[in-house]
């Protein structure tokens, strides 16, 4: 079967339960129709490039499938009803990524702590130059 991801911005004002049942509406629709769901991501409440049905942001979720190209038609067309949704897009792809997209990615890279490390800038000797001691 050929392989999809599909994702869709949810309106600002839902609360997290209310998108998750977005999503398993989504898984729901796709296996009633012959498809699965390899992987779901919730990429959580993101700020919008511009304002859109009057939302400013909106809740990312991501699904990888694995799915007819009936089963597609159908989740669109009952995305495009819904009206918790505000967008959705589905691109047909070669292969599914591995692991976390990238977006998970960024927001497990912003989470971690950030130490001084050997980076140069603030603090320590400038401009990175040691001194003859700290060099033998």
């Amino acid at each position: 079967m050929p392989l999809y991801e599909h994702v869709f911005l949810a309106r600002q004002d839902l609360a997290q339960a209310q998108v998750d049942a977005l999503a398993e509406n989504a898984t729901n629709i796709l296996t009633e129709n012959g498809g699965k769901v390899v992987k779901a991501e919730t990429w959580g409440l993101r700020s919008l490039a511009y304002r859109i049905a009057k939302n400013r942001k909106a809740h990312y979720v991501a699904l990888d499938v694995d799915a007819p190209a009936a089963a597609i038609a159908e989740l669109e067309r009952q995305t495009n009803i819904n009206e918790d949704v505000i967008r959705f897009m589905t691109i047909r792809v070669d292969e599914h990524e591995k692991g976390p997209s990238a977006m998970m990615r960024r927001q497990e890279r912003d989470r971690a702590p950030r130490g001084d490390g050997d980076r140069g800038g603030r603090g320590g000797d400038r401009g990175g130059f040691r001194r003859e001691e700290e060099a033998e």
